[in-house]
């Protein structure tokens, strides 16, 4: 196995090839979580790994409870299956809680005004109400709960990380608020939680290194590794220069014909890797996906590797996807490419159109 290999093998543990899922909140689950910082491409993160999904189809898997967004995975916005919510936030939220200890005291957010505005947002979201940001936000100013500069934003992932509250679909960039209470509590240990969280990290996005799960999870590095030994002995182990690897199995997966997709750009296939060499070829490319204003670009990859970069533009009830290869494409890869930005433009359900 090489990085070429690795690639590709993440392209099927992860579902963009190979697709066997059918519903947003199985998908979801296997993935353990999926980057939600940028809501409309999270979406299509998970659009992308499900055939025949719509837009709407996300939507309504967070209308109907399947699925919800709140902060996880190292204290960042991501979708998680309702149905474990609750373990997975005991198990994350207790560090970032921690290390937001500072922010919360620079911010005059001590323990009794959290305790207070943690039960202002409890009664506003009683008997299964929905509430948006912007109207929450007024409710804690109303009952004396400043939320002036970056207060409501910590008020609101405060509430949401001890497992009181979360975020169903988002409109104009405002999301809305509901309750846990009623969500099932399936919570379980530590350790079982822990062991758990590895297994569905090295199961979906295998291979991958012990950096890459600390990295993704956010744990502690003795925690992830308490995680993977509690499990490895169900993994497959393949070392590459010197560096352990560890997956479901080996299959040496081929492709049939030049695999291309349109990532986000929090996409998970990129993101949850500590090292991601295997998918970004140069330093070149590397500095051509370094962030700007906290958005990574979303990608054109061929064959799991990094080849380019779109973003799309919505007008007039139309998505103009603007396509920027970072070499020419022969007329195979040009067919498949637009086939698959014809797939974005069905998943949104908008006439599409491709420009370069």
């Amino acid at each position: 196995m090489n990085l070429k290999n690795i690639a590709i093998e993440r392209l099927f543990s992860q579902h963009i090839e190979n697709q066997r899922f059918k519903l947003p909140a199985e998908l979801v689950s296997w993935l353990g979580a999926v980057q939600g910082q940028d809501y409309a491409g999270a979406k299509w993160s998970i659009g992308l790994r499900l055939n025949g999904t719509k837009d709407s189809d996300v939507e309504q898997a967070l209308k109907n409870k399947t699925i919800v967004r709140t902060w996880a995975l190292r204290g960042t916005l991501h979708f998680v299956a309702a149905s474990d919510i609750h373990w997975l936030l005991a198990l994350i939220s207790p560090r970032i809680i921690s290390k937001n200890t500072r922010r919360y005291q620079e911010l005059k957010l001590d323990k009794k005004t959290l305790s207070h505005s943690n039960k202002i947002l409890q009664n506003a979201l009683n008997n299964d109400n929905q509430l948006t940001r912007s109207e929450l936000l007024k409710i804690l100013n109303q009952k004396g709960i400043s939320t002036e500069g970056q207060r409501g934003a910590y008020i609101l992932q405060r509430a949401s990380l001890e497992g009181l509250i979360c975020q169903g679909v988002t409109q104009f960039n405002d999301p809305s608020y509901m309750s846990l209470e009623e969500f099932p509590a399936n919570k379980i240990d530590h350790e079982a939680a822990l062991a758990e969280l590895a297994k569905r990290y090295f199961h979906s996005h295998g291979p991958g290194t012990l950096k890459d799960f600390i990295w993704w999870s956010g744990l502690f590095a003795k925690d992830a590794r308490a995680g993977l030994d509690a499990i490895k002995s169900k993994l497959k182990k393949e070392v590459i220069d010197g560096v352990t690897y560890w997956m479901s199995s080996i299959k040496s997966n081929q492709l049939d014909s030049p695999k291309i997709n349109l990532l986000p750009g929090f996409d998970e296939y990129l993101l949850s890797y500590k090292d991601r060499s295997a998918s970004i070829d140069t330093e070149q490319i590397k500095r051509m996906l370094t962030p700007t204003n906290g958005f990574f670009r979303s990608t054109i990859i061929i064959n799991g590797r990094v080849k380019g970069t779109w973003k799309r533009i919505i007008k007039r009830g139309k998505v103009i996807i603007d396509l920027n290869p970072f070499m020419p494409l022969n007329d195979d890869e040009t067919e498949i490419l637009a086939l698959e930005v014809h797939r974005f433009g069905e998943f949104l359900g908008m006439d599409v159109e491709e420009i370069r």
